[in-house]
């Protein structure tokens, strides 16, 4: 077949509309779900995509997040001091509007325009609004609204604000400012919480244009410094305004400049925005270093044409086309845009994680959880550097991990649930009800697993980029301080001559421990108990890896002796797992005991039942008395791990495995799982697949494709994006629906489409090469990109036999359909 015409439904059907969100109308009730949808980031900050003219509103949330930017307050909750560390919004550096000289300020939830268009280009990260306004005077204006957060220049954000008068000449008044009097107030849960995070400390002029202000946080002491020209031009020439200067007490500033207007003609308002702070790398004084930032940028076009090529690279990397399936293929680049702009290139030189709700929202505090266990796929296989700065974030806490791990009686290296700037525990004592509106103690920090993800992580990482170097250097060290951590929590028991671990949660929160029990955590965690084992195997493996001289000297160093390491080894021969005559895998030991849930009766009573957890608990009830998950910890296992390793886990521990166990463990689980949290139904999703189950994987598909962009979850995304859930409908396509499983000797490839899907064409990296993949018609195109050598490294298993693919070349293959 000729290539070109294989290839021809992508390079015809290719649609400017699968690029773009767009919205027709304003809708006051939606704009918190838009605000964080629209955001744009670089991967050094993020700003919400909210109304440049509007400050913080009942409908309107202005943030602005810089990774890895914390502070901690304390709150007076119920006569105890509570302390919570949340990512700080930074000073709001969008404020911008106008009026006609005796007329109100443009604000669009207070003006209703008569026109509204909005779009997010994720092509080349802008976004863009047009609306045709009237004031009560009867005069219109159109205005133009282009908005970038610069992805070439970190630093660097910027608005072009075009306004066409349509019916009047006169005096034009533009406010510009910028606001560091903002608070925390995104959460509606959080509000009890102290807000109030930035200590304004100076503002005022520089040049004619330019304005600045700075603040520091009230805790970490983090110095914010912003500045910000305004320049207008029209056909004629930029224009040299009257200007005036408006203080607040220094907890903000503005510059109010004032033109004379004809109808008809476009005034073009420029506003550059430069944001650094203390924390930044070799930055003493980040507000001289965003004046002179400020000083030097360019014009807005100059601006948006090198932001449009570093956005341009990253899509010819990262891109996924799929024929025929227009809201797939939108939703996916939603997902993988929103990945590239909670982190990018710019994180290599930035002490930060992956936050769970990206640099979107201020849900969970900005806090680092395991949701990068769902993420991480997507950045090994085509941004490796990034991947390798986000374990590093963890590997810099490496010390406080050991701390921790010492200080609650382990070994090794313990690292939080919920992780801030120290690496220290950051998971809230207390947690409110907004059901019941009532504040209850929080046990998910004995979600010991969260360990284990990273580790799982490391390991990933070295299996896709073979980078032998980060092995020396830190994998390795990490990895098995993690074991070592892993193999602490396991007590050997005489009775049934196995292993067991206590006190501890699986990712299902909704069970914290046994009913009448006082003690939260669990015995026998079956996905903890699994990763233990695991990890126990990653790190002999790692052992055979690194060279003599390097295993000694790590051994030596974390005092690991062969007294130790056949302690491992009994381990992962005897780690205790319950299952039941049926083979059901016991999430925890007790499970089996709780009662069943009357499931007709809640879905009838409530609309919702995600939080399923909290219905009970507002009744008077408790979850710890049903079998009922928020998602179910069992199908984890077979989420992470391909199938034949799971098997030899099982064996190795002696315990039985066969083709039944997976499709029964999954028809148990579903049955009984809320799906309170996003990632549920990847899983489900996932394991539909594995199990042939079509129709039901791809009902689950739709439902992780919809999670943010239709909030589903009922006014979660507003408070940022589930960046889990983006990672999980990336790893569904390409594990899933494309087929590539990365084993230790081979990559397979059997795909699996959807029936409405025509055609999917990826690529992704690994070890050094590029791979292009066009799955259609049933035929399977792969040509092998990067270093040239005869071979490439790893076998590629297509329709069961395995092909050694040469560099440069396109291989063709017709795909043997599946039972």
């Amino acid at each position: 077949m000729n290539l070109l015409r294989f290839l021809e439904g992508f390079i015809e059907k290719e649609d400017v509309s699968n690029w773009e969100i767009n919205y027709s109308q304003f809708k006051p009730a939606e704009e918190g779900l838009r605000e964080a949808i629209c955001t744009l980031g670089n991967g050094y900050m993020g700003t919400r995509g909210t109304a440049c003219e509007s400050p913080a509103s009942r409908i309107h949330y202005p943030g602005t997040y810089i990774s890895g930017l914390y502070n901690k307050l304390a709150t007076n909750i119920a006569g105890k001091m509570v302390y919570n560390e949340s990512m700080v919004n930074c000073p709001n550096w969008l404020f911008l509007t106008f009026r006609v000289e005796r007329g109100e300020w443009f604000i669009p939830s207070a003006a209703k325009p008569t026109s509204y268009k909005q779009k997010l280009d994720m092509k080349n990260g802008i976004l863009k609004r047009e609306i045709i306004t009237q004031d009560r005077r009867g005069r219109k204006s159109k205005i133009e609204t282009e908005r970038i957060v610069h992805m070439s220049s970190p630093h660097l954000a910027a608005i072009q604000y075009v306004i066409t008068p349509q019916n009047y000449d006169g005096w034009l008044v533009i406010r510009s400012g910028l606001d560091a009097g903002v608070r925390n107030k995104n959460v509606a849960r959080y509000r009890q919480l102290k807000s109030r995070h930035l200590i304004p400390l100076s503002s005022g002029r520089f040049a004619k244009n330019g304005i600045f202000i700075s603040s520091r946080t009230n805790q970490s002491g983090i110095e914010i410094g912003q500045a910000a020209k305004v320049r207008i031009f029209n056909n004629e020439g930029e224009f040299n305004p009257e200007i005036s200067i408006i203080k607040t007490k220094n907890k903000a500033i503005y510059q109010e400049l004032r033109i004379f207007v004809r109808k008809k003609q476009r005034y073009v308002i420029e506003k550059t925005v430069s944001v650094y702070t203390s924390k930044d790398k070799n930055i003493k004084r980040p507000l001289i270093s965003s004046i002179n930032s400020v000083k030097k940028a360019v014009r807005f076009n100059k601006l948006i044409r090198t932001h449009k090529q570093v956005w341009d690279n990253l899509w010819k990397k990262c891109d996924i086309k799929i024929e025929n399936d227009l809201f797939s293929q939108r939703v996916l680049r939603l997902h993988i845009f929103h990945l590239l702009q909670t982190a990018s290139v710019h994180n290599i030189n930035i002490d930060a994680g992956l936050p769970a709700r990206g640099l979107h929202g201020e849900a969970y505090r900005g806090h680092i959880f395991w949701d990068s266990l769902f993420v991480m796929h997507f950045f090994n296989l085509h941004l490796p550097n990034v991947a390798k700065a986000l374990i590093l974030y963890r590997y810099r806490r490496l010390p406080q991990a050991l701390r921790n791990a010492k200080t609650n009686g382990f070994k090794g290296a313990m690292f939080p649930w919920q992780s801030g700037s120290s690496g220290q525990e950051e998971t809230p004592i207390s947690h409110l009800n907004p059901l019941s509106g009532k504040w209850g103690p929080d046990y998910s920090h004995f979600q010991r697993h969260v360990s284990f993800a990273i580790a799982y992580n490391i390991w990933e990482y070295w299996q896709r980029t073979n980078d032998l170097t980060f092995l020396r250097r830190y994998g390795a060290e990490m990895l098995l301080s993690l074991a070592q951590f892993g193999a602490s929590l396991a007590r050997y028991s005489h009775k049934d001559d196995r292993y067991h671990i206590e006190g501890v949660m699986g990712p299902d929160e909704f069970h914290e421990k046994l009913p009448r029990r006082g003690k939260a955590g669990f015995k026998d965690n079956a996905y903890t108990n699994f990763l233990v084992v695991w990890v126990l195997s990653a790190a002999a493996e790692i052992l055979k890896v690194l060279a003599p001289n390097d295993r000694n000297k790590l051994l030596k160093k974390l005092e690991i002796d062969n007294n130790v390491l056949e302690r491992w080894r009994d381990i992962r021969e005897k780690m205790a797992l319950i299952l039941n005559s049926q083979g059901i895998i016991s999430q925890f030991e007790g499970y089996f005991k709780l009662k069943e849930l009357n499931w007709p009766l809640y879905r009838a009573r409530y609309a919702k039942i995600q939080r399923i957890d909290r219905i009970l608990k507002a009744e008077g009830k408790s979850p710890d008395e049903y079998k009922v998950s928020k998602q179910a910890d069992v199908l984890m296992i077979f989420y992470l791990f391909a199938i034949e390793e799971v098997e030899n886990i099982f064996k190795a521990i002696g315990y039985p495995f066969n083709k039944n166990t997976l499709r029964k463990n999954y028809d148990y689980y579903v049955k009984r799982t809320s799906h309170g949290s996003t990632l549920s139904k990847v899983v489900h999703c996932y394991m539909a697949l594995m199990l042939n189950r079509t129709k039901e994987s791809w009902h689950w598909f739709l439902e992780v494709l919809r999670s943010d962009i239709h909030d589903t979850q009922g006014g979660t995304t507003p408070e940022g994006i589930h960046l889990g859930v983006m990672g999980g409908s990336l790893d569904i396509v390409f594990r899933g629906f494309a087929g590539i499983n990365i084993l230790s000797d081979r990559i397979k490839v059997s795909p699996r489409l959807p029936k409405r899907w025509k055609g999917l064409k990826l690529r992704f990296l690994y070890k050094r090469h590029w791979l292009n993949l066009v799955i259609r018609n049933e035929r399977l195109s792969i040509t092998i990109l990067g270093p040239q050598h005869k071979r490439f490294d790893v076998p590629i298993e297509i329709n069961g036999k395995l092909n050694y693919l040469l560099f440069g070349k396109v291989y063709q293959y017709r795909l043997t359909k599946k039972p």
